[in-house]
């Protein structure tokens, strides 16, 4: 119980969870606007508006700056990490979730137009038992984040470190 006690007198590791949960929080809420339903899968999901990857790793770099200083080699640390988690959101993980969207494309295309002849063949259920990839589940397409969706992440997290008293 005294270790619970001690993470939450942690500054940096709140101010840090508290922006990663404010920016879920968002999506949300940015979600049930656009799409009239409540889905709480963006609570925990990747990708969307702000960047939660973002938010956390700002917020985390500008309390370790608050807390240590510029100079600090833990706010260096803080620094790269976040440069390193932001360039990965936009690059890496957005590609992968741009190629996730073309091959569920193509996956689609293929099962609208295959005709599956049912003699002598497995059926479906066995057949997606045997072979994962043949089954109608789709890739998760939001992955990475645009520059905006990082560029918005990474403000509210630094207005969340500015805002929470440094303890």
């Amino acid at each position: 119980m005294e270790e619970l006690k001690t993470l939450g007198q942690n500054y940096i590791l709140t101010v840090a969870l508290a922006s990663w949960f404010a920016a879920q929080l968002i999506k949300v809420i940015l979600n049930c606007i656009t799409q009239k339903e409540v889905v709480w899968e963006r609570l925990v999901g990747a990708g969307g508006m702000p960047s939660s990857h973002s938010a956390l790793v700002c917020s985390m770099t500008v309390g370790m700056a608050r807390k240590t200083g510029l100079g600090s080699p833990e706010f260096a640390l803080a620094f790269l990490i976040a440069a390193v988690v932001m360039y990965d959101a936009m690059g890496v993980r957005r590609a992968a979730g741009e190629h996730a969207k073309v091959l569920n494309q193509i996956v689609s295309f293929f099962n609208k137009d295959s005709q599956v002849i049912q003699s002598g063949k497995p059926s479906k259920r066995e057949k997606d038992a045997e072979d994962p990839a043949s089954s109608d589940k789709q890739l998760k397409e939001f992955l990475g984040h645009t520059p905006l969706e990082v560029l918005a992440g990474a403000l509210l997290g630094i207005l969340i470190a500015m805002t929470v008293p440094i303890f």
